[in-house]
């Protein structure tokens, strides 16, 4: 099993929008990519502001979900909620 968690820093000055992330970015991610859900963290303490975490059979799986045509769409949508990169981290789940 692999997941997927896309993380956003804490940076001052930068805007998030949790509401909008939760209803409907994650949303669309996970319909696009054809999941049955995601996990979301929105920060409390640490150096995240917000995460999602994605799970998937296999590293061919998700590499096959986010091949799909609507992931331009998950990928521009990521404008209508922050100013922050996020930072990806694809893992194993053991």
């Amino acid at each position: 099993m692999i997941k997927l968690s896309v993380m956003y820093p804490m940076i001052e000055g930068a805007v998030f929008d949790h509401d909008y992330y939760r209803d409907h970015h994650v949303p669309l991610a996970v319909r696009t990519w054809g999941l049955e859900g995601a996990e979301i963290d929105k920060g409390v303490d640490g150096p995240y502001i917000a995460a999602v975490h994605f799970r998937f059979e296999s590293v061919e799986a998700m590499t096959a979900a986010m091949s799909v045509e609507g992931s331009k769409d998950v990928a521009a949508d990521v404008a209508r909620y922050t100013t922050i990169t996020p930072v990806r981290q694809i893992s194993e789940i053991v």
